[in-house]
């Protein structure tokens, strides 16, 4: 059974709530200087000059102050929480800037992508998350870019993982 805080469980139990549901996406890439922080809520004021909008979280150690998470229209397709079921979605990003196309285009290596549902009156409560995914394609369309992320399939491990050996696990030889 996944665990929820009670807010969360009362906006679900109730006929009608003012609580709104927020997607974190926090991507991360060696040739990024920084994260990519994004959510799909507009809540605070990020900046006045240019004026930017987002949400504040203490998310992956994020600084609220300096490192906020800026808004996007975006629809977020979230991987399942079951145990058969694969790890893996599609974000839908609204074209409203030529520089979200440059930057997609510009990184060549598979980035990796973190993503959390928060409440947007308690966005340092995580009620559900997934790390280590990596963007695994980027289609860009005339007015969204569709990114898809998957988790590395379980059938790629290696097999046998490791042998006992004196060298590999010399505390079992003694």
């Amino acid at each position: 059974m996944k665990r929820v805080s009670l807010n969360n469980r009362l906006m679900q139990d109730a006929a009608a709530s003012s609580e709104i549901e927020v997607v974190l996406i926090h991507i991360t890439h060696p040739d990024l200087p920084t994260p990519i922080r994004l959510s799909t809520d507009n809540a605070d004021e990020v900046s006045r000059e240019p004026y930017l909008r987002g949400t504040r979280s203490r998310w992956m150690d994020s600084n609220p102050d300096t490192q906020p998470f800026l808004h996007i229209l975006a629809e977020a397709i979230l991987p399942s929480d079951l145990d058969d079921a694969p790890a893996a979605g599609r974000i839908v990003i609204a074209l409203t800037d030529q520089a979200l196309v440059t930057a997609v285009r510009s990184v060549i290596t598979v980035p990796t992508i973190a993503m959390a549902v928060v409440l947007a009156s308690s966005p340092d409560v995580i009620e559900f998350e997934v790390h280590d995914l990596d963007i695994v394609s980027a289609e860009i369309g005339a007015t969204e870019v569709l990114l898809s992320f998957s988790r590395e399939d379980i059938e790629n491990e290696p097999c046998p993982a490791g042998r006992f050996t004196k060298d590999n696990f010399p505390g079992l030889h003694k």
